[in-house]
């Protein structure tokens, strides 16, 4: 797998964006790498805040910033002509640029140039290198959980750090596998599946969670969604290559239509469980899912409680809001289905 060294402090790099949907990177590393953000660069016409410090680049660099995080994911990767002269500042300063997007900025040559003259490297965490294997449906060591979604940007990734986190806090040996751009700046290491070509997608996902101890969880963050026509080829290939052994569905209550396809209604959960379930018994027969991840962050506190008990008695599954309510409910439906005799002897003991 790629792995990468971010020179930290960094700075998070909004530009002119408008969409608060197209900043899902720079609100990530915002989240789970506070300690080593500075602030964030905005241009003059963006619409989206981040809530951090505002700094242009000169006070970035005073206050010893060493790279410039582009925050942006925007619809294809493209990189907008108004950015440029910030990235050529930067490099020419000395800053690294670390890009998740699809487009490699050492190619355009204004930016080549501004490398050669300065210390300042441009990193491209998707751009992927080397051959990869088509997948081989083998059955690997050890045990595996993907989020998977109704659609795209819904908290597959948050769900699936909250809950590594929680099961290592629990005593139960996990590990995030990261698939995305921000994922990867966060973990220091992954591989962008959605950057590999389609044949080897599931080839791919096998190399992200390869043969481990029995009882070690890998945590594979999902990416886009089988009911998102524009993304749907890389989620069935990332779901046949992880092989999951369990999965949580998640899912953004504000959200009535696919994001990138506004015709299209989403599923209802019931349904999304019930697909990714049947495609996932292609590889795995014992797959199941054991809950529901939701951002609820446009409810209030006594909506979001009914709403998730109300899910809760429809599915029959815990659901709940991860970066408010936490995975508790969601490690305890992991422990019961995967390890009963475990957890009826903690029972007794009490």
């Amino acid at each position: 797998m790629s792995t990468m060294k971010i020179n930290l402090p960094y700075v998070i790099f909004l530009g002119d964006i408008e969409d608060k949907t197209l900043v899902k990177t720079g609100a990530g590393l915002a989240k789970w790498c506070g300690d080593d953000i500075l602030g964030q660069l905005r241009l003059a016409s963006c619409a989206v805040d981040l809530g951090l410090t505002e700094l242009t680049l000169t006070e970035a660099i005073a206050k010893g910033a060493k790279s410039l995080v582009i925050g942006v994911a925007t619809v294809g990767g493209s990189i907008k002509p108004s950015w440029l002269p910030t990235f050529v500042q930067a490099l020419e300063a000395g800053l690294d640029i670390i890009n998740g997007l699809h487009t490699n900025l050492s190619n355009i040559p204004e930016l080549a140039e501004a490398q050669k003259k300065s210390s300042g490297r441009i990193i491209n965490v998707r751009q992927v290198t080397g051959e990869f294997p088509i997948a081989t449906g083998k059955k690997r060591r050890g045990m595996r959980l993907l989020t998977v979604g109704t659609d795209c940007a819904v908290g597959k990734k948050y769900t699936a750090l909250e809950l590594s986190l929680g099961l290592n806090t629990a005593g139960i040996d996990a590990t995030f596998r990261a698939t995305g751009q921000t994922g990867i700046m966060i973990a220091g290491e992954g591989l962008p599946v959605d950057s590999v070509v389609s044949d080897f997608v599931s080839g791919a996902a096998e190399l992200i969670s390869p043969d481990n101890n029995a009882d070690h969880w890998d945590i594979i963050e999902g990416q886009g969604s089988l009911f998102n026509p524009s993304f749907s080829a890389v989620s069935l290939g990332l779901l046949h290559g992880s092989q999951p052994d369990a999965i949580i569905v998640c899912h953004d209550v504000a959200r009535e239509t696919i994001s990138t396809c506004p015709d299209y209604q989403l599923p209802t959960l019931q349904a999304c469980i019930d697909l990714h379930l049947q495609c996932a018994r292609i590889v795995n027969p014992n797959v199941r899912c054991i809950g529901v991840s939701v951002n609820t962050s446009s409810l209030n506190q006594d909506m979001r409680e009914e709403y998730l008990q109300a899910l809760e008695q429809e599915l029959g599954l815990p659901c709940v809001d991860p970066l408010i309510t936490g995975c508790d409910t969601l490690i305890k439906e992991l422990m019961m289905q995967f390890y009963p005799q475990r957890t009826r002897q903690a029972h007794a003991e009490l």
